[in-house]
């Protein structure tokens, strides 16, 4: 399959410099605009794609060069950009960042080769003026090809830039293209928490600030000239992904609610291609779970923040253990691991899992990671692999030995508590890194279905 996807990477310096913001900015002047827009991210981030979904009314995917080789990924971006006008693509870190720190492994630079999508960097101007050159310069001489194409300056007076922006043409000669600067404004800053950026649910005036931020936009960046790089972007190519298709339906509970939001918006849709009905429901409003339903899904989030509510849903809770002792089949990633166990703290929980979990006060084993199976389980065969990823700062006395979780640099450690009916543990997935894990699901659903025919 080949494809027209007018498209441009927003990259930064480095985390911090503002990335997020002009990404927002750009994709809600966009969508104020009437155009139907597109919005990615690199990397494993699920709450930046939150962010863009919220602006631009539909759902924001993932592009993570660890997760997927690069056929899935350029699958991915075709896919999810069909019919779009422009894709924003926002990156990750810094532009050359990528697995331990001295790898471009999984980083934006990598991302945007794969992809060969043009690049705009986002440079914190803040407390400089010349020296602002001396960054943009040190960026382009770092790596061949490197495609940056334009720059946003952030936090930038307006006399600073008129000054700085023909001096970025003449020193370049005209290849970077200065496109436009962001002054200060801490009325719009988006607050942060431990896991990054706040959850777009909890900004209550997330779309004010947006709105501002794109006539801000609209006054300084230049938008058209953005649209006219993503346009000149070549097209992409990729092999489809074929997926099995099942002639019957299952019934999926899907926990969602702000204790529970951390989900890939591919592997759901992934799921509903299958064949999966999603039933929505949320641990701490409901009662019970759906009715009906041959599968559980607990994605990640905060349920820490929750513990009160979700552990005086005694109902709810019952209803969970009820449905996980009797096998049905059950996805819990991270804090939908934690759900399961006996505590969160000093809160009870559904104790279906041995054990309690605590803060740990500081990232626990943070980062990407292998996942290899020791024996047969729900989601694939003894030794069968799947990318993965971990970031939280609670941990648990229990967290399982189903999988041995192994990194990059050598680093192993065993993990996540894995049958033919339950998968749970810390570590997230992908399930276009590994269509099987999805397929094999599925078909435990579909068992679930059946059980009692």
């Amino acid at each position: 399959m080949k494809a027209k996807v007018p498209r441009v990477v927003i990259a930064g310096t480095g985390s911090g410099c503002g990335k997020t913001t002009v990404s927002c900015a750009v994709l809600q002047a966009l969508v104020n605009r009437g155009l139907n827009t597109g919005a990615f991210k690199c990397g494993p981030d699920y709450i930046d794609t939150m962010f863009h979904s919220k602006i631009i009314g539909t759902q924001s995917s993932n592009l993570d060069s660890f997760f997927f080789d690069e056929n899935t990924l350029k699958y991915l971006l075709i896919k999810n950009a069909k019919d779009r006008n422009i894709s924003v693509i926002e990156g990750v870190m810094g532009f050359y960042d990528g697995i331990g720190l001295c790898s471009e492994k999984a980083s934006t630079y990598e991302i945007s080769q794969i992809t060969q999508s043009p690049v705009i960097l986002v440079v914190d101007a803040k407390g400089a003026a010349l020296s602002v050159l001396a960054v943009i310069q040190g960026f382009l001489s770092f790596a061949f090809d490197n495609r940056i194409c334009g720059v946003i300056l952030n936090r930038c007076s307006s006399g600073a830039y008129k000054m700085l922006a023909p001096e970025i043409e003449r020193r370049f000669d005209n290849k970077i293209i200065p496109l436009g600067f962001f002054p200060k404004m801490p009325d719009c800053a988006i607050e942060s928490r431990h896991l990054g950026l706040v959850t777009a649910a909890e900004i209550k005036d997330l779309k004010d600030k947006t709105e501002r931020l794109a006539k801000q936009a609209e006054e300084t960046v230049d938008i058209d000239r953005i649209l006219k790089l993503a346009h000149d972007a070549g097209d992409i190519e990729a092999e489809e992904i074929r997926l099995p298709k099942f002639s019957e339906k299952i019934r999926l509970a899907v926990a969602k609610d702000d204790a529970f939001c951390f989900y890939y918006n591919d592997n759901l849709r992934l799921l509903e291609e299958l064949g999966a009905e999603i039933a929505p429901f949320s641990p701490i409003c409901d009662t019970a779970l759906p009715s009906d339903i041959h599968g559980l899904y607990f994605g990640g989030g905060y349920p820490e923040l929750y513990t009160d509510k979700l552990s005086k849903n005694k109902k709810m809770l019952d209803s969970v253990k009820r449905a996980i002792q009797n096998k049905t089949p059950c996805i819990a990633e991270c804090g939908g691991f934690m759900y399961l166990t006996e505590y969160i703290g000093q809160y009870p929980m559904v104790g279906y899992l041995k054990g309690k979990c605590f803060d740990n006060k500081k990232l626990t084993r943070f980062g990407y990671i292998t996942l290899k199976a020791k024996e047969n389980n729900m989601l694939c065969a003894r030794d069968e692999k799947i990318a993965a990823h971990e970031f939280h700062y609670w941990d648990a006395e229990l967290p399982g030995d189903g999988f041995r979780a192994e990194k990059t640099a050598g680093r192993s450690w065993d993990c996540v508590y894995a049958t033919d009916t339950l998968y749970a543990g810390f570590p997230h997935f992908h399930f276009y890194a590994n269509t099987n894990f999805a397929v094999n699901f599925y078909e435990a659903c579909l068992k679930e279905k059946h059980r009692y025919d």
